[in-house]
């Protein structure tokens, strides 16, 4: 008795060969879409979160800054 037959054995090999050219195109559509991201975000005038963050210690800096000096005024201008 025959276990196996060449007509499913043929299917199962056509079925795997179009499993792995589908994966290929996959990995290939993601590719080129990562590509074509990457380039629309590098056109963008953005900014990294480094830098945003950078940003905004120095914000917060200079407004610490300024609610001092504005404190030393109010002192300055009642001690007169």
């Amino acid at each position: 008795m025959q276990t196996k037959s060449p007509v499913f054995d043929g299917m199962a090999k056509i079925i795997a060969e179009a499993a792995g050219t589908v994966d290929g195109v996959r990995r290939e559509a993601e590719t080129a879409l990562s590509s074509q991201l990457q380039r629309f975000l590098a056109e963008q005038d953005l900014v990294t979160r480094e830098e945003f963050e950078t940003v905004e210690d120095m914000a917060r800096s200079l407004k610490e800054e300024v609610e001092a000096l504005k404190a030393e005024i109010a002192a300055l201008k009642s001690s007169d």
